[in-house]
């Protein structure tokens, strides 16, 4: 398991990662010609609509072999609307790849990607990519990795010429030079090295308590004591190893392998899983089996699940535990994109495929029978945009629900309700184009002939102002066992829903106090302007029961109705999402792109410049972005692009 490396390739939509894929298959010897995304022959990016728009979807997995290590490479999509696949992929990774446009540095997806991996501890390595394009610059990238990212760089290479000229690299801790012609070169190091591999000593040295010793001992570092400690600090995510290349031109790509060996954990490295309930299981083959769901695929031939094995060694034909209900494996799968190798079993470490679970969803954990455990499932953003969907023809309408009940497995981001009032089904996600490819998606492989309305935002409301000592008795009788709940509370402005019970002598008793608050958690789904409740603080403050006709779902419905009522009583006030939108344009244009993001109720956060373009960011109402690409390429002449993430909330 030490020679096993489960990594993803994170970045900027744009920024390399696919083509940085296709290479390290390509070096690997995985595949026998280079995949071009302008092409649409990529391995991972197999799925027609990726190909269509030349972009990443669907998180992709491909597993390849370098210096008797197997990688595990999982493809993330760089988009903001699909930010839900990295987060199920980073889930279950031991280290990462993040890649940065060596003209643009750190981008705005850039960062979101990167702090998705602060979150799950993630391990990584920078790789400066497209070092061969005008204006890229090794240094001015690491300083806005170091500014923006919060994170010590460590620059472990020298790139060899610039932009046009560029043609290799010098490996600072060997102190060896590459260059890339038709294939890999070594050639005589550059006098600027020397200095450059003393500033990483002594970066390394004030981070490193071990090298700290060897460098005043000696005055310097030896390559394996640097080496060591490049890969303690990766492993603790103290500072990060930063690589240079050209995926494109394929020059930097064999020794961004050997980092990935030398620098990133294997699965015998990372701390045990833990499960909800505090069980530990570590990377063995003897422990009991445990794995996570983290990708489920619905195919003309049946399920295909994607899983992550923690500990244990699973066989084709074995019985699993799934969420308290027994599956059979038909098969284990090893995965190669859209391509797959049948295999026996798989140990702990492995990422693979398995046929047969018919009930398994995104998330689920996979247990053996007889040493049951509940991992953390991966954390599932909340829909910003709805779209109204149906069929074309009657005929197909249940067709139709079908088709997006596998839709709803597949993405858990993606939810499907019914609008009380119109009757029309509803179909949620975190995007206009989330909702473009999920619904090109019932056509294409569901062959369903779909009608959309106007997207729509997903708003909600909070408490401006509310109510202190707030009665309310629920009381029922209808000639069996009565319901009896009095509570007294406070609601108040916060960030999100907080529950506090300043009950004094057991006048509520403690069950009835979760009561409520599991009551008061139900009334949070539509408050008085009729959106979901996105921040109130609920004091609980008094109360009282009776002898025979208190119960807990008595005071269940108290908190929920008793929430309700308190709010109507307050002053709400309607939330609507917003995002920050980050426009490149040439410097010209620059005026005619601020005045339409002011038309949009846009508030500029800052503006700089770069060989003249111009670059914009602002934060704007989501509900005003709904066809912003089309306005801006006629503003721009087709020069513009844009990009854009979620940052929450505001009022509307």
């Amino acid at each position: 398991m030490r020679a096993i490396r489960n990594i993803g390739i994170l970045a900027h939509v744009d920024a390399g990662k696919t083509t940085l894929t296709e290479r390290v298959l390509f070096v690997t010897g995985t595949t026998h010609r280079r995949g071009e995304v302008h092409d649409g022959t990529t391995v991972t990016d197999f799925d027609p609509q990726e190909r269509d728009r030349g972009i990443t979807i669907f998180a992709a997995a491909v597993s390849c072999t370098w210096d008797d290590h197997r990688i595990n490479l999982i493809d993330t999509p760089g988009h903001v609307d699909f930010a839900d696949e990295v987060e199920r992929a980073l889930r279950v990774l031991d280290g990462a790849v993040v890649a940065f446009d060596g003209v643009a540095g750190v981008e705005p997806q850039s960062e979101s990607v990167w702090r998705q991996a602060d979150r799950y501890g993630v391990p990584r390595i920078a790789f400066v990519n497209k070092l061969d394009r005008a204006g890229a610059d090794l240094d001015r990238a690491v300083e806005s990795i170091r500014t923006r990212l919060r994170t010590t760089p460590l620059v472990v290479q020298l790139p060899i010429g610039r932009e046009d000229g560029f043609r290799g690299v010098v490996d600072l801790v060997a102190m060896r030079a590459y260059v890339w012609t038709d294939e890999c070169a070594e050639t005589a190091v550059p006098q600027e090295a020397h200095a450059r591999r003393r500033r990483l000593e002594e970066a390394v040295a004030e981070l490193h308590p071990g090298a700290l010793e060897e460098f005043c001992a000696k005055d310097e570092l030896t390559d394996d004591t640097l080496r060591n400690a490049l890969r303690d600090l990766t492993h603790a995510n103290k500072a990060t190893v930063v690589l240079c290349g050209s995926a494109y031109r394929n020059r930097g790509v064999e020794p961004l392998l050997d980092a990935v060996v030398a620098y990133l954990p294997s699965p015998v490295d990372v701390r045990p899983i833990e499960s909800v309930d505090g069980q530990r299981r570590r990377a063995d083959p003897e422990e009991p089996f445990a794995a996570l769901a983290f990708k489920v695929n619905s195919t003309a031939t049946g399920r295909v699940t994607s899983v992550r094995v923690y500990s244990g060694t699973l066989h084709k034909g074995d019985t699993v535990l799934v969420n308290g209900r027994t599956e059979r494996v038909a098969r284990i799968l090893r995965v190669q994109a859209d391509r797959h190798t049948p295999v026996d079993t798989a140990t702990a470490g492995d990422i693979v495929a398995v046929v047969g679970l018919k009930n398994t969803r995104t998330g689920a954990t996979l247990c053996a029978p007889d040493a049951p455990l509940l991992l953390e499932e991966p954390v599932t953003q909340d829909p910003v945009v709805s779209v109204a969907v149906e069929a074309r023809s009657a005929a197909d309408t249940e067709r139709l629900v079908q088709a997006l009940a596998h839709l709803t497995e597949e993405d858990p981001s993606l939810k499907v309700t019914t609008d009380r009032e119109t009757d029309q089904l509803l179909l949620a996600g975190l995007g206009e184009l989330h909702l473009e490819v999920a619904v090109e998606k019932v056509r294409q492989t569901h062959r369903v002939e779909v009608v959309t309305g106007r997207p729509r935002v997903a708003y909600r409301e909070t408490v401006e102002r509310g109510v202190s000592g707030f009665v309310y008795r629920h009381v029922k009788q209808d000639g069996g066992a009565g319901q009896f709940a009095h509570v007294v509370i406070d609601t108040e402005p916060a960030d999100a829903f907080e529950f506090r019970s300043a009950v004094t002598g057991g006048r509520v008793p403690q069950e009835f106090v979760r009561a409520v608050e599991q009551g008061c958690r139900d009334a949070l789904a539509e408050g008085p302007l009729g959106f979901p409740v996105a921040g109130v603080r609920v004091t609980l403050t008094d109360g009282s029961t009776h002898v025979k006709d208190s119960s807990e779902m008595a005071f269940r419905t108290a908190g929920r109705l008793g929430l309700r009522d308190a709010l109507r009583q307050g002053v709400m006030t309607r939330l609507e999402p917003v995002t920050e939108v980050t426009v490149t344009v040439p410097e010209e244009f620059a005026g005619g792109v601020f005045g339409d993001l002011a038309a949009r109720r846009g508030r500029i956060l800052g503006s700089t410049t770069r060989a003249d373009v111009a670059v914009v960011t602002a934060s704007v109402p989501l509900a005003e972005m709904f066809g912003y690409v089309t306005r801006l390429r006629s503003r721009t002449q087709g020069r513009g692009t844009f990009t854009s993430r979620p940052t929450g909330y505001a009022p509307a």
